[in-house]
């Protein structure tokens, strides 16, 4: 019986040892028939060779160990962590080391290609500190590693991420650029998320914003400083961005505002900001020319942090990385690359450690309840925070406009 009984366990390891590669083989298998009978006639209609085609995915096999994926035949669900930084405790996100060296990095270049810079500003109305700021933040200036295969990365996503709609995008365009000649298949190295060269653009950023600022007659953003950094503000200008406006200032709000008054679909003249008492930390007004404008209120930690008015470029510089910490960084990294090394005036708090799908779990409450969260992702957003502040406000508590533990406890 004892023989039996060690035969019994031993086989059942061998086949707990060995599932992985069972279950990989058969979506290795349907990777390969999706790029055969899917992606191909679509990359065939755009224009693409099968001389390209083949080679782009030559021993591709799909890469299990991304984020956000959804093996075939399963449901799509919250990832228990988050990932992205950008999603994160947001005082974390501003370690000075991080901000630091973003601001040395950007103040050193900026001496170093001042000319570049000042034709880029001149060409595009994007300061060269912000377009330093986020040179930096991407890529460290350049020095940062690509460490996976593009086409690895934008097919596994393209066949399985929870956005598998916007890789198929993404890919087809790394396509694109391949026949076009724009970049060798050797090069065409990435981010986990699929993005390249030192401004880290997805496939189609490239494609719609890449330039030549060094007159080679190629926009070359994994070698050359001038076509990054022209690129860059090239981005910025076609997501909107308005020359001569600041992107925002640091804020004091009275408690008698509401932190739920927050988001970019809340606008109002920055006069009216501040004659709600709302007023810059520094104590000066805010410009004549930015009073008249309009301005949103940010409170990206809620009560747990700075507050800011902001302006349309504001989000501008979110469209780059969907996220108000890394607009926020952004901004902050250059006005310190022009302006010297300042802190935020306001501290962030201390925030409860949660879960990505803690917070999904909230915001699938808030939605019961009738409010409008932006979507049950585990991503406390603008239209989370304040809808937070609302039912905070209802049921007699301070209104923080921040998850925690306890409202996670509250709303279940």
């Amino acid at each position: 019986m004892k023989r039996g009984l060690v035969a019994l366990c031993a086989g059942i390891f061998a086949v707990l040892a060995h599932a992985s590669p069972v279950l990989a083989a058969p979506v290795d298998d349907q990777f390969r028939a999706w790029l055969a009978n899917d992606l191909w006639p679509e990359a065939r209609s755009k224009g693409i060779s099968r001389k390209t085609f083949d080679a782009a995915f030559a021993g591709v096999k799909p890469n299990l160990k991304l984020p956000d994926l959804v093996l075939p035949g399963e449901k799509p669900k919250t990832p228990k962590t988050q990932h992205q930084a950008e999603f994160g405790a947001p005082g974390a996100y501003f370690a000075e080391k991080t901000v630091g060296a973003v601001t040395a990095g950007g103040r050193a270049r900026a001496a170093s290609h001042a000319r570049t810079l000042a034709a880029v500003e001149r060409h595009f109305g994007v300061p060269g500190p912000v377009v330093l700021a986020i040179w930096g933040r991407e890529s460290g200036f350049g020095a940062a590693r690509m460490p996976y295969d593009a086409f690895e990365v934008l097919g596994t996503k393209a066949f399985m991420a929870t956005r598998k709609d916007m890789f198929r995008k993404e890919v087809l365009a790394a396509l694109a650029m391949v026949e076009r000649g724009t970049v060798t298949r050797g090069a065409m190295k990435s981010s986990w998320a699929g993005a390249l060269g030192q401004p880290q653009f997805l496939p189609s950023s490239f494609l719609e914003h890449a330039v030549d600022m060094d007159g080679d007659g190629r926009a070359d953003i994994w070698n050359s400083v001038p076509d990054t950094l022209g690129s860059i503000a090239n981005y910025l200008v076609h997501h909107g961005w308005q020359k001569g406006r600041d992107w925002g200032f640091e804020v004091v709000v009275p408690d008698n505002v509401s932190c739920a008054l927050e988001g970019p679909d809340i606008g109002r003249p920055i006069s009216k900001w501040a004659a709600m008492g709302i007023r810059r930390v520094n104590g000066k007004p805010f410009p004549a020319h930015e009073a008249r404008a309009e301005g949103f209120l940010l409170m990206p930690a809620g009560r747990n942090g700075p507050a800011f008015i902001v302006t349309p470029n504001f989000y501008v510089l979110k469209d780059y990385n969907m996220s108000d910490l890394y607009a926020l960084f952004i901004g902050h990294a250059g006005d310190r690359i022009a302006y010297g090394d300042k802190g935020f005036a306001g501290r962030w708090g201390a925030v409860d450690k949660l879960y990505r799908s803690d917070i999904a779990g909230l915001q699938r409450a808030l939605e019961a309840k009738g409010y409008d969260v932006g979507g049950a992702d585990g991503l406390p957003g603008f239209k989370t925070r304040r809808s937070i502040g609302d039912w905070q406000a209802k049921n007699g508590r301070p209104a923080t406009c921040f998850p925690d533990a306890g409202l996670v406890r509250a709303l279940k």
